[in-house]
């Protein structure tokens, strides 16, 4: 009598059991060339986000990741879209903040994706959506990707590609509303005439924007690891902000108190190609320091070339814990439409006074420490407490803006 063995295999699931991340950070920052009111006043602006990500697996070979958020800023810029609401006892003037409704928002988020891996693990492919909405803009947006694993999984190919379709609900500076009046207008004393800015609403209130990023990675060595990559994006529709203001040197100034009325707003060509290049060399000097390099090289059809340099040291402490000192470098070059305040003349075409598009350079200086326990040992409900973040980082920029960001993650897994 014979006897046949029945032949088992077994696959490990891409993910063995659901994960969910609790993301949290806080963002202060200051400056005084706001954009808002024409590249001169107070850039003081805080903003709060809270995010969930949870991961679940279906099956043994997919995963299903949803990534919902919401982030509440106060801006004493934006809130000089109307400096003449709120606190009637104030002084309007770029340099302090409005109380009224301008001054804060929320955007909320809804990003899910869905990636299915080969039974072998060496391809990847995921679909994913995206939408969003704040106050005066809404965003919606879906793309996919493939990713090919070679050489025993030390060699990484993947090309993504994402699409988002964009809607401005434009809110204009108060005074180039319809309608407004206040007798509060005084010319300039140099100058005598009625305010009349040079300015016409934007037809167009899209915008569409189609990116393709292309990566390469490769395991070099037990203790070198590179990657380099590229993204391909293209804009078309409204790129201007609505509210930004613009002052020209050859027209009358005209002053509400301290806040003088715009001439126009932000004009900015309707289209605009950008190609990010960079490239990651990731060293494993011993069990308790790693070396994490990044640069990236940035230019655009506006004139735009940026250079970003990156290191981060990785100081393992003990088995659970672990710091991150880091120190990053960012110059640019100013777009071609880039003015500062009373320089762009009425008959230029097109105008900025936004400092995030004038040439300008960067430092920005961090630290992090990571708690994880592989074993999840704390545990809440069900979950079981992974990774723990904290990182704090403090920005620099020469044209005065500083800024600090603090952010806390934690990472469940399920039993």
């Amino acid at each position: 009598m014979g006897f046949a063995q029945e032949e088992t295999s077994y696959k490990k699931r891409v993910l063995e059991a659901a994960e969910i991340d609790l993301l949290f950070s806080y963002y202060g920052q200051d400056g005084q060339n706001a954009a808002v009111t024409g590249g001169e006043g107070t850039e003081e602006l805080t903003d709060a986000t809270s995010s969930i990500v949870v991961r679940i697996p279906i099956g043994e070979d997919d995963i299903i990741t949803v990534d919902a958020g919401i982030s509440a800023y106060t801006s004493a810029s934006s809130s000089n879209v109307n400096p003449l609401d709120g606190d009637v006892n104030r002084n309007a003037s770029p340099f302090s903040a409005s109380s009224g409704a301008s001054r804060q928002d929320v955007l909320a988020y809804f990003n899910p994706t869905y990636s299915h891996s080969s039974d072998d693990r060496n391809s990847i492919v995921n679909a994913k959506a995206y939408v969003s909405s704040e106050y005066d803009y809404f965003s919606v947006g879906f793309g996919g990707g493939y990713t090919r694993l070679f050489n025993e999984k030390n060699t990484e190919i993947s090309i993504n590609a994402q699409v988002f379709l964009d809607k401005w609900n434009p809110q204009y500076p108060i005074e180039l509303r319809e309608g407004f009046f206040d007798s509060r207008i005084a010319s300039d004393e140099t100058f005598e005439g009625t305010y009349n800015p040079n300015f016409t609403k934007f037809t167009d209130e899209t915008r569409n924007s189609y990116s393709v990023s292309i990566g390469f990675s490769q395991i070099l060595s037990k203790k070198l690891q590179a990657s380099i990559f590229m993204d391909i994006v293209s804009q078309s529709g409204l790129l201007s902000t609505p509210f930004q203001r613009v002052y020209f040197g050859d027209s009358p100034n005209f002053f509400i108190e301290d806040f003088q009325l715009a001439d126009d707003v932000e004009r900015l060509p309707n289209t605009r190609f950008k190609i990010p290049i960079g490239a990651r060399l990731n060293y494993y000097l011993s069990d308790t320091f790693v070396l994490r390099t990044y640069y990236r090289f940035y230019t655009d059809n506006w004139g735009i070339t940026a250079h970003t340099a990156n290191l981060e040291v990785p100081i393992k402490l003990s088995d659970k814990f672990t710091i991150y000192p880091s120190y990053r470098y960012y110059q640019q070059t100013a777009a071609d439409y880039f003015y500062a305040k009373d320089i762009a003349l009425s008959t230029t075409e097109f105008y900025t006074s936004d400092y995030d598009l004038s040439g300008y350079n960067a430092n920005q200086y961090g630290m992090g420490i990571r708690y994880k326990d592989i074993f999840t040992k704390a545990k809440i409900l069900t979950f079981g407490l992974k990774t723990l973040d904290l990182r704090v980082n403090k920005y620099d920029r020469s044209d005065g803006l500083n800024a600090f960001i603090v952010s806390v993650g934690t990472t469940f897994v399920g039993d």
